[in-house]
């Protein structure tokens, strides 16, 4: 009698992301990357820009199933992107998922912006839990933005990760340049550069005369190397740069233990 042919269980792919739940960037990505496994998405239920690696304490959370697209399971939460990771991870799935795929987020996440991010967050909070991740954005912060070319290399970008198995504290911070799909030239993993924003607080009064301030900034790149992340997307190539959670610096860690004496 022939031996049966056990069935190979298709991957689990949690998706989420920092522009909420309806953002056209989350719907680009599940298009992407539903046939290459069973997706479910947790994502927050209003926009959490900025929002860094903040988690709820001390206020309840809320977790309700939605209707996002057909065949896909879709729950919203009141929580921040990292929240959705956690309650995702132990409410919804049951289980932790093969990789997690944050995005796609309207507008850049490259050099400093990965401090702020809640996109990178949540991939982030994923690679603590032990599952691989990427978080994905594009150069374009219209809701209006043309998704095409980022949809084709995200795809290309996770099947290739779930063809073999990843570290597991895998995180992955990849950018798109805002150019039609034919005028990107390809992937370069970079680091990251040393880029970020001069800030201005813009001072303003209410009815009441009383003060408040507005952030702005201009974003400007103090690093020239053409090894990074701005220098990939100013040339038109989708950057890859690997992040971690562990923010130990070696080198002067290293240094320290010399020069210290007590």
């Amino acid at each position: 009698m022939a031996k049966s042919i056990k069935k190979k269980e298709q991957p689990i792919i949690l998706i989420t992301n920092d522009d909420g739940v309806t953002a056209p960037g989350i719907r680009n990505l599940v298009e992407a990357v539903k046939d290459l496994g069973k997706v479910v998405v947790v994502a927050p239920d209003k926009p959490q820009s900025g929002m860094g690696h903040a988690i709820t304490i001390g206020f309840p959370l809320r977790l309700q199933r939605v209707h996002l697209m057909d065949d896909v399971e879709t729950w919203q939460c009141s929580g921040t992107p990292a929240d959705c990771v956690k309650l995702a991870v132990d409410k919804v799935l049951h289980r932790k998922p093969d990789i997690c795929l944050s995005g796609i987020n309207h507008g850049a996440n490259h050099s400093i912006n990965v401090i702020y991010s809640g996109t990178m967050s949540a991939a982030i909070e994923a690679s603590i839990e032990s599952i691989p991740s990427v978080g994905f954005s594009l150069l374009n912060y219209s809701m209006e933005a043309d998704f095409s070319g980022a949809k084709q290399y995200a795809r290309q970008i996770v099947q290739q990760l779930l063809k073999g198995k990843q570290d597991k504290h895998l995180c992955l911070n990849v950018n798109f340049p805002n150019v039609d799909a034919s005028l990107i030239k390809g992937v370069k993993v970079c680091r990251q550069a040393y880029a970020k924003y001069v800030e201005d607080f813009d001072e303003r009064k209410d009815p009441s005369g009383k003060s408040y301030y507005w952030l702005t900034g201009e974003f400007k790149n103090f690093d020239k190397g053409k090894d990074t992340d701005v220098w990939a997307l100013e040339h038109n190539f989708v950057s890859v740069v690997p992040v971690q959670f562990d923010l130990t610096d070696y080198k002067v860690k290293k240094k320290l233990e010399t020069k210290l004496k007590f």
